[in-house]
């Protein structure tokens, strides 16, 4: 079979931000009609290779070469004018436009002076039918569609720009696995009509489907590349993090009594049609998971708890006290001391544009304050003390939190919340997006802070999580609770039994 020929190449690439070096002498090669996957831990500089490659920072030093031919991209116009388009992790959609609009929106059809509506609509159909989302409107507004159904009009917007390379960052991330699926089945076509996919994920299994080459890199440099399919798990693992690979979730504590008082206690929650009779109970030192297929009610029934729904009924109980949450505000009240870390860290958890401090301390500020005025050495101390707590990198306090790699932008999400001293911290789907050395930290932390009384709800449409991270897990199906799983009944044949409301003692 004849080798693939080079398309683009980045030879000796660095990049400094400051003191943090995030590429030094990168080097890639992408070939025409494979499938290059990029792996790395968050900070490995992945992000910033990309956008290099797209247009979006320059490198201070090294070239790149497209067929071949140097190229230098003034900025990600000029990149996506020869080619090389990029779907990043954070959506790039305008929420208040419709679908069509937002995937022509770097060059609409145009009529007598006018945007071509037929045209538009027509262009932005033919891209959603091509990205696996035909059974989205393109007149749709697209704050008015899910998580998942967003992604797939961001894959729609890269693929009306004709990409002969497409740079795909954690574009899975936010897919149901039915979409995943789809958007599989969409890539390799892609791949099979010549166009060279570069891929970003921290699922392995995505991966070992889809890659045909692989390049693993670690503080700013490229340590391997090989064909996909020829190094374990195991060690393309010990490649990204220099180090051998332990066992990722950390031991389990006897399990907390039943008979001990719940911290938090729910029941029969309902929001109409999400939420239908939620009853359970979450007791300090234990870890509840909520489990299911994605989209039965689990991030609504968090946001019910934290105070953001209205029109939710039931009963809310706060060591024991019936408590009327009805907002964040009570939320985290002392009274309460509930935190809640959302499910998009970059619109959701931090203010990219702010400081570290500033996002650090936004949540906890009462504490710093008197008489109007906050101290500010105070401030200081906590925040140095919480970044030390969970070894966030960063190049000084006042480095904009939109500077931080992926994982550290997480970990300031959850320091933000640790430092108002929360009992009850609900998460939703913390690690996505996560690379495998930060997802560790992050369990050891749940676990110590469950350890130290916290009590713990935490949502994940990973089940390895799940299994691995919780002394509980309650399975939703149809926005109630469906199953209870404790101890050693959390497992894979069991969650995923529940997911889909099959009883397998009456199966068997």
């Amino acid at each position: 079979m004849t080798e693939a020929p080079s398309l683009f190449r980045m030879e000796g690439i660095s990049k400094r931000y400051g003191g943090v070096r995030a590429l030094e002498q990168a080097e890639l090669t992408i070939k025409a009609g494979r499938v290059h996957a990029i792996l790395g831990e968050n900070g490995a500089g992945k992000s910033t290779l990309i956008k290099v490659m797209a247009g979006v920072v320059a490198p201070d030093a090294g070239r790149m070469l497209l067929d071949d031919k140097p190229v230098v991209f003034a900025g990600p116009a000029a990149a996506n004018a020869a080619g090389i388009v990029c779907i990043f992790q954070e959506l790039s959609l305008i929420p208040d436009l419709s679908v069509a609009d937002n995937i022509v929106i770097s060059n609409p059809p145009m009529r007598f002076g006018l945007i071509d509506r037929r045209a538009q609509h027509r262009i932005a159909a033919e891209a959603l039918q091509r990205a696996g989302g035909g059974d989205i409107d393109p007149r749709e507004i697209v704050k008015d569609l899910p998580l998942s159904r967003r992604q797939i009009v961001e894959i729609a917007k890269a693929l009306a720009r004709k990409p002969r390379v497409l740079i795909l960052d954690e574009a899975t991330s936010a897919l149901t696995a039915a979409d995943v699926t789809t958007v599989f089945g969409v890539l390799k076509r892609l791949r099979d009509e010549g166009i060279a996919l570069l891929y970003i994920s921290h699922r392995m299994h995505e991966i070992a489907e889809l890659a045909d080459d692989c390049t693993v890199f670690r503080n700013g440099r490229n340590v391997a590349s090989y064909v996909a399919g020829t190094k374990t798990d195991r060690e393309v693992v010990e490649l990204m993090i220099g180090r051998e690979y332990s066992h990722k979730f950390p031991a389990r504590p006897a399990p907390v009594p039943s008979t001990a008082p719940p911290v938090l206690e729910v029941r029969n929650l309902t929001w109409a049609p999400r939420l239908n009779g939620i009853s359970l109970a979450a007791r300090a030192g234990e870890v509840v998971g909520l489990g299911g297929l994605d989209g039965q009610g689990q991030r609504e029934l968090l946001l019910a708890l934290f105070g953001v729904l209205r029109g939710v009924s039931g009963a809310v109980l706060i060591d024991g006290k019936p408590t009327a949450i009805g907002s964040p505000r009570v939320a985290k009240s002392p009274g309460v001391g509930m935190a809640l870390i959302p499910e998009d860290r970059k619109t959701e958890g931090l203010m990219l544009p702010m400081s570290v401090r500033d996002n650090l301390s936004f949540a906890s500020l009462g504490q710093f304050s008197s008489g109007g005025m906050i101290d500010r050495a105070a401030e200081s101390r906590a925040v140095d003390d919480v970044i030390r707590l969970l070894e966030i990198k960063t190049d000084g306090t006042a480095a904009l939190a939109g500077s931080l790699s992926g994982g550290n932008q997480q970990k300031v999400v959850i320091a933000k919340w640790l430092m108002t001293a929360p009992r009850i911290i609900l998460l939703n789907d913390p690690t996505r997006g996560i690379d495998v050395g930060t997802k560790q930290e992050i369990y050891a932390l749940l676990r110590r802070l469950a350890n130290e009384g916290a009590a713990i709800i935490l949502y994940s449409t990973d089940y390895d999580e799940l299994i691995g991270c919780c002394d509980r897990v309650l399975v939703l199906y149809d926005g109630a609770i469906k199953r209870e799983l404790a101890g050693d009944e959390i497992t894979e044949r069991a969650l995923i039994a529940s997911a889909l409301d099959i009883d397998l003692a009456v199966e068997a």
